[in-house]
């Protein structure tokens, strides 16, 4: 028998529909080990990105969109209704950093960064808690910041970075308290310098940003995501992952 793209998927001999969570920057180099964790955790992935490749995975759906749009986070998650019939988690990993002095920064930044760091976030998280709250049993909006919020750094430039991953900080403790009552959790992960195939290389002075003395990993990251994903009793939580850049070096 054929599945139909309608029809919700379920774990083999489960009795419960299989929980599903969206992906956003999910062909990036965090985003795609993401994806690939929450596969592992059991999930379907509704995996998203401006230019999203096919999956063979067929618990995987990809779709393309461009966040800035004002009805992305619709389309997603309506995709998401559509194929898997909930959405259980959605993990903000779609982001932007251009790197320039505050006063070098043109109202294009302004506008791609804002775009994507904000706009993005809302127009999906919007739409994914309210597919949340459409049935019983919660979810889980997770987010991803940066350390450079909390502590600032004379060689790295970053107001507009600062300015709307502070936002996010802000936001995840608002809505972890506002959505609290429906067992709706929200929770950040906030990252030092991670290396990534935008950014492979691994520098004495970039491991030297970390009190821990090298560059953060991919994997770390994949590692406090899955913890805050089963830490059921967790929300409203900023976890710094970043070897303690966040404390001072």
């Amino acid at each position: 028998m054929t599945r139909s793209r309608s029809d919700p998927v379920e774990t083999p001999g489960a009795d419960a529909p299989q929980k599903v969570a969206i992906i956003t920057g999910a062909d990036g180099g965090i985003g795609s080990a993401v994806v690939a964790a929450y596969r592992d955790l059991g999930y379907a992935v509704v995996a998203t990105s401006r230019s999203m490749p096919k999956s063979e995975d067929p618990r995987v759906l990809p779709v393309s969109a461009d966040l800035v749009e004002p009805d992305a986070g619709e389309r997603i998650v309506g995709a998401a209704m559509d194929r898997f019939g909930r959405v259980d988690t959605l993990v903000n990993s779609a982001g932007v950093y251009i790197g320039k002095p505050f006063t070098d920064h043109t109202d294009k930044d302004f506008d791609l960064i804002v775009g994507v760091n904000l706009r993005g976030f809302f127009n999906v998280s919007r739409s994914a808690v309210g597919a949340m709250l459409s049935r019983d049993g919660g979810g889980h909006v997770l987010n991803i910041s940066t350390s450079l919020v909390d502590r600032s750094d004379s060689q790295v430039p970053c107001a507009l970075a600062s300015l709307t991953k502070g936002g996010l900080n802000a936001v995840t403790r608002e809505l972890a308290i506002e959505y609290a009552a429906h067992g709706i959790r929200v929770n950040c992960v906030s990252l030092g310098v991670v290396r990534t195939p935008m950014n492979p290389e691994v520098t004495p002075e970039l491991a030297a940003r970390h009190p821990l003395g090298r560059m953060e990993e991919v994997d770390d990251v994949v590692q406090a995501i899955r913890y805050l994903e089963q830490a059921s009793f967790v929300t409203g939580e900023i976890l710094h992952v970043d070897g303690g850049q966040n404390v001072g070096r």
